[in-house]
């Protein structure tokens, strides 16, 4: 259980990518919805930025505890606001803490440009030395953190990241330019900064040499993620889902894709299979996890009455009252049809019956006046090459 922590938490550039995801989840801990973490209790937040007053700067360097200093300019009209804002500011950040005698821990974003010979690298590097000649001065633990390309949720595009505008145009039907597919692309995510951030507060940080790290992060060529970002937008289309593996790329890059859909996109209309029995609806496929669908049977209808060889699936009634059937298919040694396996399922119980490779079965809607509808998972997405589907009554002379 996390330790119960009483912090003043002071946050430059809190409306910013990063400082906006910080803050989001430092109040999820605050208020007690996000319980994952080593701090937890009472943490209030000082969130500065480009509209707050130097006496707000003051007060809250007076007071802070702890310091992320995610303030920076990334893309001014005059490159000397580099210098300015990057240096500058963090300079008189530095000296209101010591004005105040606060020794407190000093986190700084600094980019892995900043070993760049250009004026952003260099106002990274100059605001780096700086926060090391404080910690020398002062005796203050101080946390550079070097990051590569940052994506995720509420990130700018058309600013300075390539994956943001990728994933606004290609949400919304825009244009995209890519002039070398085979570049590669140090990513890390802005959930696994987050994570990162909110461990430095109570001691957790990772570092490499002088420098801090977060210990997660991505290479990929940036022609692979624009054919990713593409998959995604036609997933409406093809239903099919990227991989979802823990802390993969394609389930972090279909997460931020998602922030940047126009709201009409939120929603998408499915291929429903209508007949006179009811309706039968794929809603998503995946390519190594199966396909998912919903079954909508007509009172008194009997749908399914075949079996698989390798297939295998599981139903899950979430409404109506029904009759699941599964028979082995074959004779016993006596020459007779196995006996028929029933499970009367209804939407007031919910559980899952599974479709076992070699029986054969069915599902019958008992009701005289309501739907039967089923959730449906098969453990493969149907291919109409391979059906590995084969006719057979569960129960002898039915049809």
């Amino acid at each position: 259980m996390a330790a119960p922590y009483k912090m003043n938490i002071l946050i430059t550039g809190a409306s910013g990518f990063v400082g906006r995801n910080l803050c989001a989840q430092l109040r999820n801990i605050r208020d007690g919805k996000a319980k994952n973490y080593a701090v937890s209790g009472d943490l209030t937040l000082y969130e500065y930025d480009l509209n707050s007053t130097p006496e707000e700067l003051d007060a809250y360097c007076r007071d802070a505890d702890f310091v992320f200093n995610l303030a920076g300019v990334n893309r001014p009209q005059d490159p000397a606001e580099f210098m300015r804002g990057n240096f500058g500011f963090a300079s008189t950040l530095l000296a209101t803490l010591k004005k105040h005698g606060n020794t407190c821990p000093v986190m700084i974003s600094s980019s892995i440009q900043a070993a760049l010979d250009n004026p952003y690298g260099e106002s990274k590097r100059a605001g780096e030395q700086l926060l090391f000649d404080y910690a020398e001065e002062t005796g203050a633990k101080v946390l550079v953190y070097r990051f590569p390309n940052l994506f995720g949720k509420w990130c700018r595009p058309n600013y300075n990241s390539a994956v943001a505008t990728f994933c606004n145009n290609i949400a919304n039907d825009l244009p995209i330019t890519v002039n070398d597919p085979s570049v590669v692309m140090h990513l890390v995510y802005i959930d696994d900064v987050v994570d990162e951030l909110i461990g430095a507060l109570t001691g957790g940080e990772h570092r490499d040499g002088a420098f801090c790290v977060v210990p997660t992060s991505h290479r990929i060529t940036l022609g692979a993620i624009v054919d990713l970002l593409h998959t995604f937008r036609r997933m409406p289309e093809t239903l099919e889902v990227p991989d979802t593996t823990k802390d993969g790329f394609a389930k972090k890059l279909y997460a931020t894709y998602l922030s940047y859909l126009p709201s009409d996109r939120f929603a998408y209309d499915l291929k429903m299979n209508v007949d006179p029995r009811g309706s039968f609806t794929e809603i998503i496929r995946t390519a190594d996890r199966g396909q998912f669908s919903v079954n909508v049977s007509k009172p008194g209808i009997t749908k399914g009455q075949h079996w698989h060889h390798t297939k295998n699936e599981k139903f899950v009634v979430v409404h109506g009252h029904g009759l699941i059937q599964l028979r082995k298919v074959g004779t016993d040694e006596n020459g007779q049809l196995y006996p028929v396996v029933n499970y009367e399922v209804s939407g007031e119980k919910i559980q899952v019956v599974e479709m076992i490779p070699g029986y054969t079965h069915n599902i019958v809607n008992l009701s005289d006046t309501e739907d039967l509808v089923t959730f449906m998972w098969c453990n493969e997405c149907f291919d109409p090459a391979k059906p590995d589907t084969y006719f057979e009554p569960v129960e002898a002379g039915n049809s």
